[in-house]
């Protein structure tokens, strides 16, 4: 009897569905709402508004909300109806029924509290331990009972954070930092213990997604890389994905299609299949001469002077990661199942082992046209939201075509 053959989802171009304009000044976070036709949003402009969907297909504010100084982030759990708002001045602010019922458009004040010396960059809120979550630009990760602002614990980092994620079942929380490094520290009710750092980014981390199910943690940065870390699979394993021009500002992963959506400031959105076996890069080797042809290298003084030779430049193969000068690796080649959708260098014996089915692209690229700050993705409708320094909400449908 002949296997069943199930379809495949496949990426396909995000279709605009809507756009929502009115904010006076950058939105930095805007979500979703599950189950409803609404996006709230947060705004440099001090607003805190909630979208909600007219018989027109046009999105009117339905709650206007003034805060007392810039909002920098915010988080939304649609169990409780509760809204964290973090602010320029350091300050959290906790709001409950801020979705609107039975024609009641209030924003419930729960509490205010001053988390930070300084802008608070992330802000998340864990409904199984009643815990704010929050990084600043002091340099510190803290966290706060959600029911009365009392400040539970914190922790220094070496630099301003810019991402933070946690995983509920093991009490994990990820933070990485402009520094590059991501720290895990291990949170109890009113301490916390360092369990490792680790740094793979040349420059900030920008952007970080933990995904509960595979036990990988992905992590963005403004060298336009993107690194998925096996956390739960004790092998210590990074995989590299190169894919962005700019630096990357979101990272989401929708398990349904098993595909990681990654976007950047110039407004690049880039799908990548994770339903393929993916290769570590090299790391680079270390050699005072070609590892080719042996031709010294500029600093190689002795070399030079024995044979007679002018020193060569030191190129590295992003394949086998040996080191080579420019007339032994004169070639470039995308390598996709390594990361690289874009061509990169390798040395002539690795360029002619790369077959057309290496050469295959495992993601697929699309512009928004606007410089994003800010990415949400709901997955039970496969929409995507985008905010941008110019002021606009997008909302896009993801849906995959199958195959």
């Amino acid at each position: 009897m002949a296997a069943e053959v199930q379809p495949k989802a496949q990426a396909r171009k995000p279709v605009l569905l809507s756009k929502i304009e009115a904010s006076q000044d950058v939105v930095t976070t805007a979500v979703i709402i599950p189950k409803e036709d609404g996006v709230i949003s947060v705004s440099e402009d001090r607003t805190v508004r909630i979208w909600l969907k007219r018989d027109s297909g046009q999105y009117w504010p339905s709650i206007y909300h003034t805060m007392p100084a810039p909002c920098s982030c915010m988080y939304f759990n649609p169990e409780t109806r509760r809204l964290s708002v973090g602010m320029d001045n350091g300050a959290v602010s906790i709001y409950e029924n801020v979705l609107p019922r039975n024609g009641g458009d209030l924003m419930l004040d729960l509490c205010v509290f001053q988390a930070h010396q300084g802008r608070v960059t992330v802000v998340l809120f864990v409904l199984e331990m009643e815990w704010v979550l929050s990084t600043g630009q002091d340099k510190t990760f803290a966290w706060h009972c959600s029911e009365s602002g009392q400040r539970l614990g914190g922790y220094r980092t070496t630099a301003w954070v810019s991402g933070l994620q946690f995983d509920v079942e093991t009490r994990h929380a990820f933070v990485g930092d402009h520094s590059g490094q991501v720290t895990i520290l291990k949170l109890e009710q009113d301490d916390c213990s360092l369990v490792t750092t680790f740094k793979g980014h040349t420059g900030n981390v920008t952007a970080l997604y933990w995904d509960p199910v595979q036990r990988v943690l992905f992590s963005g940065s403004s060298d336009h890389s993107i690194i998925m870390w096996d956390i739960g699979g004790r092998k210590g394993t990074a995989i590299e994905l190169q894919g962005h021009n700019e630096k990357v500002q979101g990272l989401c992963y929708a398990p349904h299609t098993r595909q990681l959506i990654s976007c950047s400031s110039d407004g690049g959105i880039v799908i990548w299949n994770m339903d393929v076996k993916r290769q570590e890069t090299p790391e680079w080797l270390d050699s005072d001469s070609c590892q080719k042809c042996e031709q010294p290298f500029f600093w190689n003084f002795k070399q030079m002077w024995d044979s007679k030779k002018i020193g060569l430049r030191q190129h590295h193969c992003r394949k086998c990661g040996q080191a080579v000068c420019g007339k032994c690796s004169s070639r470039r080649s995308t390598i996709p199942l390594m990361g690289f959708e874009f061509e990169v260098r390798v040395c002539d014996s690795c360029y002619e082992s790369i077959t057309d089915e290496d050469r295959a692209p495992t993601a697929t690229f699309h512009d928004t046209k606007h410089s994003i700050v800010h990415m949400h993705y709901e997955p039970t409708r496969s929409w995507l939201l985008t905010s941008g320094a110019d002021k606009v909400i997008k909302l896009w449908d993801m849906t995959p075509v199958v195959s």
